[in-house]
């Protein structure tokens, strides 16, 4: 009994030891490896690229706009260079990749990292239109994709990586809109391509992160964009809700946005980076406590046991007979 007892743990510390030295591999020459990355509008896009520019890597930083491109390369080298991209229109999207094949010139992509997030609001399902749902698939999803499949013969000539950025909280779906949608759809396609691109020595990541004040949105857009929302529902809708429910959902964006986001994205950068230099990438990456724990136990909990915390933590509609404040977590 205590031989076996030995022979687990010590199996065990092995296994450990093997997975930290196999973790602790890197890339050898970096110089002149080729890097795209979406989204470099945003204060993590943008950030990354000059990190890994500084790590010898040749970054083609896509913007969304002509000024944040102009802003990033008047603080870079010539080894940086920047595209627009539209993720919403695929005739932007071919451009931007044959801007990828000329800059790349025969070499291959080394490295893909996506990272979007459709501009739209998160709100009860009931209060939202169909092209809320487009404004926010159409580029986090549907545009991520095309992208994707588009590079991959330039990610399997270099045996490249991919690298997808995606939030823990769309790991639980319980807010309408097309944002959750979005964020399961990418999990998905990024496993299965993962499965797919082994053959052919890509590897794919994905990184999963909290809450962080990466530049996306702010408190003020998100708030305006639910009073716009509000504004356009139905008498019969809005009455369902009440209007104490619109200034207490408010409310509890406004308090947990505040004591939930934290400024150090160096935290998803680091996992980022791991997941383009290190020789036996991860599949899955934790980025902040919420995405490591809170997000993921929710996930995996007793559905039952997930809806009650919920129903505990959100305002309840006037329809429903319940009393109106709850501790709704920042979404």
């Amino acid at each position: 009994s205590d031989s076996l007892r030995v022979a687990i743990l010590a199996s065990i510390l092995s296994l450990i030891i093997y997975w930290l030295i196999r973790d602790s591999h890197r890339v050898r020459n970096l110089s002149g490896k080729h890097v795209f990355i979406t989204g470099c509008d945003t204060r993590l896009g943008n950030s990354l690229a000059k990190w890994l520019e500084k790590r010898g890597f040749c970054v083609i930083a896509a913007c969304a706009t002509e000024k944040g491109g102009q802003e990033l390369r008047s603080c870079s080298s010539l080894s940086l260079k920047t595209v627009n991209l539209n993720l919403a229109d695929s005739n932007s999207i071919a451009r931007a990749v044959m801007f990828v094949t000329e800059e790349t010139a025969g070499k291959g992509l080394f490295g893909l990292v996506s990272h979007a997030e459709g501009r739209a609001p998160v709100a009860p399902t009931d209060w939202l239109r169909i092209e809320d749902f487009h404004s926010v698939m159409d580029v986090s999803l549907l545009g991520l994709i095309e992208i994707t499949v588009k590079l991959l013969p330039l990610l399997k000539k270099a045996k490249g990586r991919v690298v997808n950025l995606i939030n823990a909280k769309g790991l639980m779906a319980f807010v309408g809109g097309g944002y959750r949608l979005s964020t399961w759809g990418m999990e998905a396609f990024s496993n299965t391509l993962r499965i797919e691109m082994q053959h052919f020595g890509v590897k794919v990541s994905i990184v999963e992160h909290g809450f962080f004040n990466a530049g996306v949105d702010n408190s003020d857009v998100i708030e305006k964009r639910l009073l716009q929302v509000w504004d356009r529902l139905t008498p019969e809708i809005r009455d369902s809700y009440g209007e104490k429910y619109f200034v207490e959902y408010i409310k509890a964006q406004r308090s947990s946005a505040k004591k939930l986001c934290d400024s150090d994205i160096s935290k998803v950068i680091k996992c980022m980076e791991h997941a383009l230099i290190a020789k036996y990438p991860r599949i899955r990456y934790g980025a902040g406590w919420d995405a490591k724990f809170f997000w993921l136990f929710l996930s995996y909990a007793p559905s039952c046991l997930s809806d009650m915390l919920l129903w505990m933590m959100f305002p309840a509609p006037a329809a429903s007979g319940r009393s109106v404040p709850g501790v709704l977590i920042n979404i």
